[in-house]
């Protein structure tokens, strides 16, 4: 399975293209399983459902505002905001029924995100968090002590699928650091886009592990995405610098 680490992320819109870039090449056939890891810069990533609200302009301009860059997905969901503090995982196979196990993959990359966790003695649950930002059952989120409260339960990482014909493409984003700018960009794009959330379901991998780095989260999402490739046949990950 080959493992691409993007060294420096190319820009909301490029990193976008660049993803479905490997899918194009993966379900031609003329790449194989790939795994793509890279810090983003700051991006707020739209659903279509977003681009149908009255406020969407104005959420948009309020993201530029903000330093962010606005990007609208192929895929559901709510507007999500991530930065260099956060890592985006990008995983694409092949397929001969890409619909099959839908579900089965949210369930199964939540698990290992939560596993990852456990690496770094979190103890993460998979459901949805209420009033999270991009809610969705498959959100990973934590309970305990950090930096704002004595006790809240925060959204750690949620994910993405989009299935094409003859492959499939699943993102996950883990928040690791700086979780400050993420609930300031979303308060004003959530408000601008006239939907309800809770600022404080939103959070980072260091508010609950004070000093936790991205590479530490990098380290033990490879261990886990490392297991799970030897158990698909595929061997362990082939590194290609990019």
């Amino acid at each position: 399975m080959k493992l691409i680490r993007q060294r420096e992320s190319l820009g909301a819109e490029q990193d976008y293209q660049a993803g479905e870039n490997i899918l194009r090449a993966v379900r031609s056939g003329s790449a194989g399983p790939v795994l793509r890891i890279y810090q983003p810069r700051p991006t707020v990533a739209f659903g279509r459902r977003d681009e149908l609200l009255p406020g969407f302009a104005a959420a948009q301009r309020a993201v530029k505002r903000a330093g962010y860059t606005p990007v609208v997905r192929k895929v559901g969901g709510r507007a999500a905001a991530y930065h260099r503090g956060c890592l985006v995982i990008d995983h694409i196979e092949p397929a001969s029924d890409p619909k099959a196990e839908i579900q089965q993959r949210y369930a199964l990359f939540a698990d290992m995100v939560v596993a990852a966790m456990e690496e770094l003695e979190i103890a993460a649950e998979v459901g949805e968090v209420p009033g999270e930002y991009c809610p969705g059952e498959y959100s990973v989120h934590a309970t305990g002590r950090t930096i704002d409260s004595p006790m809240a339960t925060i959204k750690l990482s949620g994910a993405a699928q989009r299935i094409v014909q003859g492959a499939w493409y699943f993102s996950t984003v883990v928040v690791v650091e700086q979780s400050e700018p993420i609930r300031a960009v979303l308060t004003d794009v959530y408000r601008s886009l006239g939907l309800e959330w809770n600022p404080a379901t939103a959070g980072a991998v260091e508010d609950l592990r004070p000093g936790t780095r991205v590479s530490d989260v990098e380290s033990a999402l490879r261990k886990v995405y490392g297991m799970y490739a030897r158990h698909m046949g595929y061997g362990s990950l082939q590194e290609q610098a990019f």
